[in-house]
C-alpha cells in the first residue's frame, strides 16, 4: 500500500510541476560532487540499467553565473528531479541548456524535467534514428515495467529542441564550452562536452569505468579512433558516462579500450575462419571481464554485435 501511494502521489507532483518533492525521490544515494570552480556531476552506481531504481549512469551540471548547463538527463523524471533539487541547493539559476551525449534511455528519460524548466536540449543529429527507431517506443514500453514506478504512462521521449551536426563552441557568463561532434561510436550519434576554463571533459558513454561496456548498435572502429584521441587530450579531469571521474585519460579509457580491442580481435579471427558466432563465443576465455557488472547481461549481445559488425566490414574491404 505504501508503493502504490508513493507512486500515485508521484504522478500528480509531475503532472504539476515536473518534479518530485524529496519524500517521493528514488531511494538511491545521489551526491553532488563539485569537481571544479564550475563543474559538478552526479554518479551512478555500477550495474544494470533496471538495478539501483535506474540509477547507473552519470549526469552533470556547470554553473556558469548566468545560468545551469546540464550534462545528460539520467534514466527516470524522478532521478532527475533529484539532481535538480541538487542544483537549487547550489543556485536559483535558470537552467538554459541540457547538452545530452546520445540518446539512449538510462540518460534522456529524464529529460521532461529539465524541459518543463525552460530549457534548450541539444543532441547529435543522429539521435532522430533513434527516436524514430522501434525500439526506442519498446524500450520505453519494457522500462515502464522493469522500472515501475519511476517510468510510468507519463514519462515521455522528449526529442530534442537542436539536432547538431558539427562541433560548435558557445559561452555562458564566463564559461566556455566546446560540444565535439564524435559521429557513430558507442551508439548513432555522441557528443563531448569540454568546459574550458576548468578543463573538464564530459565524454559521455564513450567511456565505461566499473563495469561491461554496452556496445548496442555501437561502430567499434570508430569507438576505438575516438577513445585514442582522448587519451592524447589532456584534461584536468574526466566524467565517463559510467564510473568514476579521473585525471589520468591512459587510466580512465584503459577498460573501455581493452575490451573493444579484445572482442574485436576474438571475433575478427572468428570470421576471418568462417567459424559460426556460438563456437566462436565458446572458444574465448572471458576471465578478464566475466568479474564486471553486467558482464552476464551484455557480454555475448556485444559479441555478437561486433562478429556481426566485422562480417560487414570484410565484405565492404571487397
Amino acid at each position: 500500500m505504501i508503493k502504490l501511494a508513493s507512486f500515485l502521489f508521484l504522478l500528480l507532483t509531475f503532472t504539476v510541476s515536473g518534479a518530485a518533492t524529496p519524500s517521493e525521490y528514488p531511494d538511491v544515494d545521489m551526491t553532488a560532487v563539485n569537481v571544479s570552480e564550475h563543474v559538478w556531476y552526479v554518479k551512478g552506481k555500477a550495474g544494470t540499467a533496471t538495478e539501483n531504481e535506474g540509477f547507473v549512469s552519470n549526469a552533470g551540471f556547470i554553473i556558469t553565473g548566468d545560468g545551469v548547463v546540464v550534462f545528460d538527463g539520467l534514466g527516470t523524471p524522478a532521478l532527475a528531479a533529484m539532481m535538480l533539487q541538487k542544483i537549487r541547493k547550489l543556485t536559483q539559476e535558470p537552467i538554459r541548456k541540457v547538452i545530452v551525449s546520445h540518446y539512449h534511455a538510462d540518460h534522456v528519460y529524464g529529460l521532461q524535467v529539465f524541459k518543463q524548466e525552460g530549457a534548450e536540449i541539444l543532441a547529435p543529429a543522429r539521435a532522430i534514428d533513434y527516436l524514430n527507431s522501434d525500439g526506442a517506443s519498446s524500450r520505453l514500453e519494457e522500462r515502464r515495467v522493469s522500472l515501475s514506478p519511476w517510468v510510468n504512462d507519463k514519462t515521455e521521449l522528449v526529442a530534442p529542441d537542436r539536432y547538431l551536426k558539427e562541433s560548435e563552441i558557445f559561452k555562458m557568463g564566463n564559461v566556455e564550452f566546446t560540444i565535439s561532434m564524435l559521429g557513430s561510436a558507442h551508439s548513432e550519434g555522441d557528443l563531448t562536452l569540454f568546459v574550458e576554463p576548468d578543463r573538464v571533459l564530459f565524454s559521455g558513454d564513450v567511456i565505461f569505468d566499473g563495469r561491461v561496456p554496452w556496445l548496442g548498435d555501437a561502430d567499434t572502429k570508430n569507438w576505438l579512433a575516438t577513445l585514442n584521441a582522448i587519451k592524447s587530450s589532456q584534461p584536468a579531469a574526466i566524467i565517463p558516462g559510467h564510473g568514476g571521474l579521473s585525471s589520468d585519460p591512459a587510466a580512465l579509457i584503459k577498460l573501455t579500450h581493452d575490451y573493444l580491442v579484445f572482442v574485436r580481435e576474438k571475433m575478427k579471427a572468428a570470421v576471418d575462419d568462417w567459424v559460426p558466432f556460438e563456437d566462436a563465443y565458446d572458444e574465448v576465455d572471458w576471465e578478464d571481464y566475466e568479474y564486471l557488472p553486467a558482464f552476464f547481461e551484455a557480454n555475448r549481445r556485444n559479441a555478437y554485435q561486433v562478429y556481426l559488425s566485422l562480417e560487414q566490414e570484410s565484405l565492404n574491404r571487397k
